[in-house]
Parts: structure tokens; sequence; C-alpha cells
């Protein structure tokens, strides 16, 4: 798809007044007088449903504007996207829970780790159309990449590696090696004076953390849209779409954190169906006589695997799930400040 680089400017330029109009109506960054405020669940499940509706309509846009195919690519990118942000959320929970942020402060924590997500995997579907323009054999890499994605997912999960010590990562060591840091949190300050020297808060390492977890997850996720659509446009709204409203589907799903436990299963799947699409595609750009995997096919895929991964979560799991005992007491301490 053609896309002018004014449609460009204006679908950036309107997904950044979204997040301002986000802002000014949720934190009230004007008023010194209320300081920041909890994230209610009516309010979360508002926003959130927006979201999905604004993504919904610029959907069908897309269909109106592009054709069929078009509209179904951005769908099953937007899904696929929206599936791994939710794995986000995991590790943002243990990343909150792990450095006790007060509740309500936790929302202007995962709005910067959304801007800096859009910044992350902006960048990195820049590297990746150009590499897929200059280079059609880079879907083996991807589609390799994907299904080694998936292995290391199961293994994860199976092992219990999951819940890892993500408040004390390379970045966060190297932070704490060149500036002291403070004990407590100083309102939404990343830095503070202390005895007459500046000391980073918690609040700057926690930003530190979640900005590395959004590298990693942009590696992991770049690829996987590209198997469903070589599109750059498709590609960022897809993304971008997916991410705008995270923060609301945060505060909507930490009840249910422990019970999604059978996420990752679904989302290892996807990962392989995806790389298999990739490597079909490569080889049928090669001259293999291979069948190759329709978007209308993709999209029914993914849509059912996760329904059922969702349902059999939410019937079957245990409650033991993918957060640890010691994450949800921190959450529960936090949420009652």
């Amino acid at each position: 798809m053609d896309v002018p680089l004014w449609v460009w400017i204006a679908t950036i330029g309107a997904m950044a007044a979204i997040l301002l109009i986000d802002l000014a109506i949720v934190d009230h960054p004007w008023s010194k007088k209320s300081g920041p405020r909890e994230f209610g669940m009516k309010q979360a499940a508002w926003w959130a449903a927006f979201y999905v509706g604004i993504a919904i309509l610029f959907g069908f846009g897309l269909w109106y504007f592009g054709g069929a195919t078009v509209a179904g690519e951005y769908f099953a990118g937007f899904i696929t996207e929206k599936s791994l942000s939710v794995d986000n959320l995991f590790v943002f929970y243990l990343i909150i829970g792990g450095f006790a942020v007060p509740r309500r402060y936790q929302h202007e924590v995962l709005l910067v780790g959304i801007v800096i997500a859009l910044v992350m995997r902006g960048f990195f579907i820049a590297i990746g159309a150009q590499a897929i323009n200059a280079w059609s054999e880079v879907f083996y890499v991807f589609g390799a990449f994907l299904i080694y994605t998936a292995v290391k997912i199961v293994h994860d999960h199976l092992s219990n590696d999951e819940d890892a010590d993500y408040t004390d990562s390379f970045a966060v060591r190297m932070v704490k090696k060149v500036w002291p840091v403070a004990d407590d949190y100083h309102g939404s300050h990343m830095t503070v004076r202390l005895n007459g020297r500046r000391h980073v808060t918690p609040m700057l390492m926690v930003i530190v953390a979640i900005g590395v977890t959004d590298l990693v997850f942009a590696v992991d996720s770049i690829p996987a849209i590209f198997g469903l659509t070589k599109d750059p446009y498709i590609v960022f709204t897809a993304n971008a779409f997916a991410l705008l409203g995270l923060r609301q589907l945060y505060f909507l799903l930490a009840g249910l954190m422990d019970r999604l436990s059978y996420i990752s299963w679904g989302l290892a799947a996807i990962m392989v169906f995806i790389g298999v699409k990739m490597i079909l595609h490569a080889l049928h750009e090669n001259g293999f006589a291979v069948p190759e995997i329709s978007t209308g096919t993709s999209l029914v895929v993914i849509i059912g695997v996760m329904t059922v991964t969702i349902v059999a979560s939410l019937l079957w799991s245990g409650g033991g799930g993918r957060t640890g005992e010691k994450e949800l007491e921190a959450e529960r301490g936090v949420a009652s400040e």
C-alpha cells in the first residue's frame, strides 16, 4: 500500500494527540492540588474499550480505502501485537511489584513505558522494512527466530523461569554504579537532591527496567508482524494501536494476572505458526512449489488460539499463574497506600 508522507504525519500526530488527551483527562498535569490519582477499574474499562474501538474503526477505514486484504493484514497484526502486549503486562506487573511503585504513580510509569515502546518499535520497523526490501531471504531468519522464541517461551514456562528478577537487569546495575539511589519515592520525580548530593529515585530505576524490557519485546514482536504483512504503515499502526491503551488494560487485568497461566502456550503457538508462514513465504519467493498461508487463515488461527488459551486460563487455572506470591503481596501492599 502506497502511503503518502502526509498520511504518515497525520497518523503519528493523531496518535500523539490521543495520548496527550489521555494524559490531560486522566492525570490532570495542570492541577498541583489534586496530584496523581489512583486508576479505578471502571475508568480503566472505559478507556480500554475506547482504545480498542478506535483501533477497530481505523481497521474499517483501511478496509474502505485499501481493500479487504489490507484490512485483514492490519487486524491480524493488531490482534497478534495486542496478544504480545499482554505478555508485556506480565513483566510490567513484576517490575512494578518488585520496585513497590505506589499505585497512584503506576499509570505514569506505564505511560512512559508505552512511549518508550513506541519509539523502540518504530526504530525496529524501519530496520526490518529496509532488510526485507534489500534481502528477501531475511524471512528465513525471522521465521527461525520466531520458532526459537516460541521454544524459549515454553521452556521458561516449564522450568518456572518466568518470574525472573527484572529489577536487577544490567542497565539497572549500571545506573546504580554511576549514581546513588534514594531509598524512597519522591513523588514522580526521577532525581532528588539529598544531603547536598544528587540522587536518582526508584521512579527512574523503574523506567530504566521497563525500557530494557521494551527493547527485548520489540525484538520479538516486530519479526512476528512482518510475517503477516510487509507494509511498514500497517506494521506501525498495528503496533501503535496495540500499545495505546496498554496502561488501562494493565489496571483492568491486574486482578487476573495470576489466572492467565496458559497465555504463554497461546503466544508460543502463534509464534510457531507465523514462523512457519514466513519460512514458507521465503521458499515460495525463491522458486519452491510450496503452499502459502493466506491472511484470512492467519486471522482465524490467531483469534482461535488466543480465544482458546484465554478461556482455558480462566476456566482451569489453579490460581498459581505466572505471578508469584511475592509480587502479588507487593501489589496488594502498594494498592493500600
